[in-house]
């Protein structure tokens, strides 16, 4: 299995002066997921090199097994360090496509003219494409090969409004995720807040929070092994 991942590249909490960029959990727990189940994992960004890490990630509460694990492993640290440029990937040399979250992708993935078009490849060839958190926002301006939006009429979820709410940034980002979701024709649902949430539709599958990323993982996992 060759997979996907993609990280942002956007480091600004909006007009805040705090910073942000992916979070360290939902990098790093389906990383290990899939790197354990013999996935070989490839790693890509807008502008490639280091994605800026959101560092809240980084703080004592938020540190998982999976995290502990990552600052540890210097193979993973180089693969982040030295991301591909977006650009320079093409779905036909990967199974399927990974996206952590993090505040990052509200700013530059769902606009991003490589990221979109590259979803669109992979979801036109029948490959899995999945999303935990805030990475459902690369999704808004995805279509179909009909020129619909690709979440019209598909049940995902991402991080809701209560939980954008609870971290006080709901005033911050440029959009709110589920209201987007929603403009866009998605069937958007979700569990109680930052509990593990998730939705498959298909190929599509979506995790609503940080604690939705193992869960995401081991779906994209089972779906990988479907297909062989």
């Amino acid at each position: 299995m060759k997979i996907l991942f993609v990280l942002t590249s956007h480091s600004e909490l909006g007009n805040t002066g705090e910073k942000t960029g992916f979070w360290i959990e939902e990098f790093a727990t389906p990383y290990y997921v899939l790197e354990d189940a013999g996935a070989i994992i490839t790693i890509a960004s807008p502008e490639g090199g280091q994605p800026p890490v959101d560092p809240k990630s980084e703080l004592p509460d938020a540190q998982t097994t999976a995290t502990n694990r990552f600052y540890k492993d210097d193979v993973a640290i180089d693969k982040v360090a030295y991301s591909l440029k977006l650009s320079d990937v093409r779905q036909e040399d990967y199974d399927a496509v990974f996206y952590p979250g993090g505040h990052g992708p509200l700013w530059d993935l769902a606009t991003d003219k490589n990221s979109i078009s590259l979803i669109e490849a992979f979801y036109n060839h029948h490959k899995p494409i999945a999303f935990v958190c805030h990475a459902p926002a690369a999704l808004v301006n995805v279509k179909t090969k009909n020129g619909t939006a690709l979440i019209n009429g598909k049940e995902v979820t991402g991080f809701s409004n209560s939980e954008e709410n609870a971290v006080k940034l709901s005033e911050v980002v440029p959009f709110l995720l589920e209201d987007e979701l929603k403009k866009h024709g998605a069937i958007y649902t979700k569990g109680a807040d930052w509990s593990s949430y998730v939705k498959q539709d298909g190929n599509l599958i979506t995790g609503q929070n940080p604690a939705s990323s193992a869960a995401v993982a081991n779906l994209l996992l089972q779906e990988l092994n479907n297909k062989k």
